[in-house]
């Protein structure tokens, strides 16, 4: 077993300062572009974060530490934040994203004693019962797994334009 709290932790707090570092300030071609029909934009990613930070990762923790098995999760809904029309800038959506996680892992600080918390089990609806160091450690690679996300989104806009260089270059390469 590799996940601590603090190495976690650690990923945690790190994910909305590298993404306001990388997004905030850019201009809409670079936030608005994805790989085709039916992918995610580095806006929707960011939106994404937004609702898993609302109803994904700290309440399933607070699920498993208060019902156990007893009750299984609510689904959560990938694409809920699809449905979202409000008008805000990036750099408004970065910093809910970092008000939100900042309020999570001070709550997941509060509610976790890895001694006694991290084999817990709890029930997802499509796995069946999950462990509570795994929800923890889903949460660190689910961030890692949508900075590579936008950052092989944002390659991709350029494909065409770095020609034969393309060869040198394994984000793009498919």
């Amino acid at each position: 077993m590799n996940v601590t709290l603090k190495e976690a932790i650690e990923i945690l707090e790190r994910t909305p300062q590298t993404l306001e570092s990388f997004l905030s300030g850019l201009s809409n071609p670079w936030l608005e572009c994805n790989e085709g029909d039916g992918t995610w934009n580095p806006t929707e990613v960011i939106e994404h974060l937004i609702e898993g930070e609302k109803t994904n990762w700290i309440p399933r923790m607070e699920m498993i530490l208060r019902d156990g098995e007893s009750k299984p999760f609510p689904p959560f809904d990938r694409f809920a934040h699809l449905q979202e029309n409000a008008e805000r800038t990036i750099e408004q959506k970065l910093q809910e994203f970092k008000t939100l996680r900042q309020q999570n892992i001070a709550k997941l600080q509060e509610l976790v004693d890895p001694e006694t918390h991290f084999e817990l089990t709890g029930i997802h609806p499509a796995f069946g019962p999950v462990k509570a160091r795994e929800l923890l450690s889903t949460w660190v690679v689910h961030d890692l797994t949508h900075i590579a996300q936008i950052v092989r989104v944002m390659a991709e806009r350029y494909r065409t334009d770095v020609g034969p260089w393309k060869e040198y270059l394994g984000i793009l390469k498919k």
